[in-house]
């Protein structure tokens, strides 16, 4: 059956291609998505339409962002191909701006590299404002450092960034028996809704996104040491904060705290 199915493309290693070919997991991803017609829909590396396939059967139009160009000529040959809008692109680069219109947020979704799937998730967080949800099939790993809490060895700066912006579920659980190739890890499909409303806003994002770096480079010291450029102690104290801590146990509102702090007093540079 795999031969069948991918006798006329190799998998590409640089590109992190692992087909998804479950179609029990397949089906339950598209139930999650639920696509609409009247929905901007994009579809992150379709690879060889798993999901691409179903979706156009239900809707009229279909964006999608590949790099490699060898799976878009295959998509030629496809009964659906007149319904795809097609971006051969660099999803890390591409500017998504070009798709919001009309003031239509955009749904995003996909099977992503899992070489990529960190830096693109980040990248998109930049483009919050345009997009109404997003569903990503990752790797376990980065599923359990996006919803790691403080104290819990996975939380971290994605940790932080990604439940600022987002509300973050976890559909289910996917076995690498669900790829082709089978890759050496277990993968996640997950929900981002992102906020309306956030519990502390945050002036810079930026700041913030300096500050949980600098913290986490330096996760083993406590942030009297790893903080000390940004904060003194007796700061710390004041805006609540132990110096006596690690990075990983402080609160993302915490961190918003010390953001906002530094763009108020316009410590940052």
């Amino acid at each position: 059956m795999k031969k069948n199915i991918y006798q006329k493309h190799i998998p590409l290693k640089k590109f992190g291609q692992n087909f998804l070919i479950d179609k029990i997991i397949i089906n339950n991803i598209i139930q999650w998505i639920n696509p609409k017609n009247s929905e901007v829909l994009v579809e992150i590396g379709p690879g060889l339409a798993a999901l691409t396939e179903p979706i156009c059967n239900m809707v009229d139009s279909l964006i999608i962002i590949e790099i490699d160009s060898n799976l878009l000529e295959l998509l030629k040959n496809k009964n659906f191909f007149s319904k795809l809008i097609i971006f051969n692109k660099n999803a890390l680069t591409f500017d998504y701006l070009k798709l919001f219109h009309n003031q239509k947020l955009i749904r995003i979704f996909g099977n992503l590299p899992y070489n990529i799937s960190v830096s693109l998730i980040i990248y998109l967080f930049k483009k919050i404002y345009i997009i109404k949800d997003m569903h990503f099939m990752i790797q376990k790993e980065v599923a359990d450092r996006l919803i790691a809490t403080p104290g819990n060895k996975s939380y971290g700066r994605l940790s932080i960034l990604a439940q600022y912006y987002c509300h973050i579920k976890i559909i289910f659980n996917v076995l690498p028996e669900s790829f082709f190739p089978i890759p050496k890890v277990y993968s996640v499909f997950v929900q981002l809704i992102p906020r309306k409303k956030y519990p502390i806003y945050v002036y810079d994002i930026n700041i913030l996104s300096y500050i949980t770096n600098i913290a986490f480079q330096k996760r083993r010291k406590i942030l009297r040491h790893s903080l000390s450029s940004l904060f003194s102690v007796d700061k710390l104290i004041t805006l609540g904060i132990d110096p006596t801590l690690r990075a990983e146990n402080i609160s993302v509102l915490q961190y918003c705290k010390l953001a906002n702090y530094l763009f108020n007093n316009k410590c940052y540079n």
